[in-house]
């Protein structure tokens, strides 16, 4: 096979992703005359690599990008880094409907350490990493490329909260919990809870306040009212602000959601 109808052919195959070695069996070749005219077909715009030993196929409605969007590789990507992961944050917070403001990275939960960002053309990742991605609820979407891992709505939500400055802030989660559906109270809390108490505490002032829950109750046992000093509601600002006795929260920081 020519080099040059190597995309082709695993689009016709049905097919995007290919090893550096698979390359070169289906060349015919050696891995560095296959390297080269993969070298050569990533300056044309119809492969691109997301990951060292990893291309991808560009059809040719997205040859003008250079690469397709986050959606259609990262699994395939994540695969070959053998990482489990899930799409997470603003990302996962579009997926499930909650598209107020529309994200600029295409950001990715990891297990283990973080592989490192990457911008791909207009196509910029971010990662980040929790020891609780093995555990936290997900779901599986079909996309054109196969399938792909998100997190659950409890599971983004917590996450949003949790890691509120690659969130846009307190203002845009609040925006986003009115936008992103109906939430299941045990399941959040069971999120939550591997996080600790001061973000199960975070995570019900929030959704009392701005989301749309099933049942607090179970939330509220996590959140162990009895015990210790209200959480921040912002760790990172002072302890100034005004305590919520329902949630044992001190809210630190101001919340402006666009509603």
């Amino acid at each position: 096979m020519r080099p040059r109808d190597l995309p082709d052919h695993l689009l016709s195959l049905g097919r995007y992703e290919v090893t550096l070695d698979d390359a070169a069996a289906i060349l015919g070749s050696n891995r560095g005359a296959a390297a080269d005219a993969l070298g050569r077909l990533q300056r044309r715009k119809q492969v691109f690599s997301p990951a060292r030993g990893l291309y991808v196929a560009v059809p040719p409605e997205y040859r003008s990008w250079g690469v397709l969007p986050g959606e259609w590789f990262v699994d395939a990507m994540m695969a070959h880094l053998q990482r489990a992961y899930y799409v997470a944050l603003l990302s996962a917070a579009r997926i499930h409907g909650a598209s107020h403001q529309a994200p600029q990275v295409f950001q990715v939960m990891s297990a283990g350490a973080a592989p490192r960002d990457r911008d791909l053309g207009r196509v910029r990742l971010r990662f980040y990493t929790s020891q609780h991605v093995h555990d936290d609820k997900v779901q599986q979407i079909t996309v054109p490329t196969g399938y792909l891992t998100v997190s659950a709505r409890e599971t983004t939500v917590v996450d949003l909260i949790a890691y509120h400055r690659a969130s846009g802030g307190y203002s845009n989660v609040a925006t986003i919990l009115s936008e992103i559906g109906e939430l299941g109270g045990s399941e959040l809390a069971r999120v939550a809870s591997r996080r600790g108490r001061a973000v199960v505490r975070r995570t019900g002032w929030f959704v009392e306040h701005y989301g749309h829950c099933d049942d607090l109750e179970a939330l509220r046992q996590a959140a162990r009212l009895d015990l210790g000093e209200p959480a921040l509601l912002d760790p990172a600002a002072g302890k100034r602000g005004k305590a919520d006795p329902n949630w044992q929260v001190r809210v630190n920081a101001q919340v402006e959601p666009d509603l």
